[in-house]
């Protein structure tokens, strides 16, 4: 630890350093001296950004000056539990001037909110629901801010239109729907409308609607969110064909003495495997719908990867083992994916990115 303690420079924590020193040696001859000449000095220091903070009309000025007194009361306190530095200064305590700064601030930031509140937009909604946290952070039970905050987060709601994906890729899926369970472009929307609260949504600052269910109940939206399919690769499947060699030791019977007599018999396997790699990519755009302005634009991607293997062979079936029939009788080849299963299978993988950037950007 360095001793040279009136010259150093990290002014506040020198004080907490030969605190610490006078703790372990009341008499050490360094930090007596030091502690009535440094104590004053730094203490004048915060004391100057107060009244500095003081004169700025910025709501943030609230946050440095409790900041300032905070490092003060540290200081105080720290001084004051240890004997012998309380034996050489007398430290103030700055108690009171936090708890006044608080009530100040608490009183600045509930004004602040309930001024905002008056233009009923629900941008200034989102910012006074804030303003109305920090005052009763600042001071717990403050007014009715806990209300307030209670009235901002319902003015802060904002009605959410997401349309239905326009297919730009090269393969359109139009008319989809109609097999299993499909992510067909309603389809897709709705389950995001759905799964995200729709109009009556309680996890998210938003109500969330189709683009039909917002023209039934003549809903405004705040914002819009559009949903584009694009730079879909659906390859035909590739076929490699290998073959391999498989063996066995069977017995054949025995000989002169009675032993048993093998011999070996072998098949060749002739294996076809179809693979293909689909890919495709959906943008999200998130418009504010009053003030035409871009809120997000995100490209999401997604690849499904596809193979069969089947399998034909010659030759002594006894020699094959329990894979090999597998790959034979594959039961499970219905030849290739129809292409809506192809979509189907990329629309999953690129759902829950889709849903995920949505609640992000509306979530606060």
């Amino acid at each position: 630890m360095n001793k040279d303690f009136i010259n150093r420079t990290d002014q506040d924590k020198v004080i907490f350093d030969i605190v610490k020193t006078l703790k372990k040696n009341a008499n050490d001859d360094k930090a007596v001296p030091a502690l009535p000449v440094v104590y004053p000095k730094v203490q004048q220091i915060h004391l100057d950004r107060i009244n500095i903070y003081k004169n700025n009309t910025d709501i943030g000025r609230w946050d440095r000056i409790i900041n300032e007194y905070s490092i003060l009361q540290s200081m105080y306190d720290a001084i004051t539990e240890v004997e012998a530095a309380n034996r050489l200064v007398l430290a103030t305590s700055y108690v009171n001037d936090i708890y006044f700064t608080k009530e100040s601030a608490a009183a600045d930031y509930y004004q602040y909110g309930n001024s905002l509140m008056q233009s009923g937009d629900k941008n200034d909604a989102k910012q006074a629901y804030g303003f109305f946290k920090k005052s009763t952070e600042l001071v717990p039970g403050y007014k009715d801010s806990k209300a307030r905050m209670d009235d901002a987060y319902r003015s802060a709601i904002i009605n959410v239109v997401i349309n239905p994906v326009i297919d730009n890729s090269f393969f359109s899926n139009n008319g989809w729907g109609n097999y299993g369970n499909t992510y067909s472009n309603q389809f897709f929307q709705q389950t995001l409308v759905r799964e995200l609260g729709g109009k009556y949504s309680s996890t998210y600052p938003a109500d969330f609607y189709t683009d039909v269910e917002a023209r039934s109940d003549n809903v405004e939206p705040d914002w819009v969110i559009d949903l584009t399919l694009r730079n879909m690769d659906l390859p035909r499947p590739s076929v490699t064909n290998n073959s391999r060699n498989v063996s066995a030791q069977i017995q054949e019977g025995e000989d002169s003495t009675g032993k048993p007599r093998y011999k070996t018999i072998t098949a060749t396997i002739n294996i076809s495997r179809r693979y293909f790699t689909a890919r495709a990519q959906m943008d999200v755009n998130i418009t504010d719908a009053y003030r035409r302005k871009n809120i997000s634009y995100t490209s999401f991607y997604a690849s499904y990867d596809w193979q069969e293997e089947r399998a034909t062979y010659k030759g002594d079936k006894r020699a094959l083992r329990d894979a090999d029939w597998a790959l034979i009788n594959n039961k499970n080849y219905n030849g290739d994916p129809r292409k809506e299963d192809v979509l189907n299978e990329l629309y999953k993988r690129l759902y829950p990115q889709v849903k995920n950037r949505i609640t992000y950007s509306v979530d606060w």
